[in-house]
């Protein structure tokens, strides 16, 4: 079993930066991709970002060249650096991992991160 909590969230100006940070407890061994999602009012949860476990990375074309995954396999931790924040990246945001055998997915509770001036 793995356990997610998130950290980092809050309100940002426009153009401005906010690190969010994830840390797994339990098996973290186990986790194969590690990712982070994200859901706006009214609208579906999609993915934001994604990390394999060797270390390939995958973002959202939303957030390409702004946003930056990074992970640390031994501490079962995984962040988001976010830069030239937009209103339209104002969203609770979920720390994503799967169990490299089962493939079942663990989600944090999530973090709010509003943008607006």
């Amino acid at each position: 079993q793995v356990q997610l909590v998130e950290s980092g969230g809050g309100l940002v100006q426009p153009g401005g930066s906010l690190r969010l940070s994830c840390v797994a407890s339990g098996s973290i061994f186990s986790i194969n991709d590690m990712g982070w999602y994200r859901q706006a009012p009214g609208k579906q949860r999609e993915l934001v970002a994604a990390a394999t476990r060797g270390g390939r990375t995958n973002y959202s074309d939303s957030v390409k060249g702004r946003f930056t995954i990074s992970r640390d396999n031994a501490k079962g931790t995984v962040y988001l650096q976010m830069s030239s924040l937009k209103p339209e990246d104002t969203a609770v945001y979920y720390c994503n991992a799967d169990h490299i055998l089962t493939r079942k997915a663990y989600w944090g509770q999530g973090t709010q991160v509003t943008v607006s001036s």
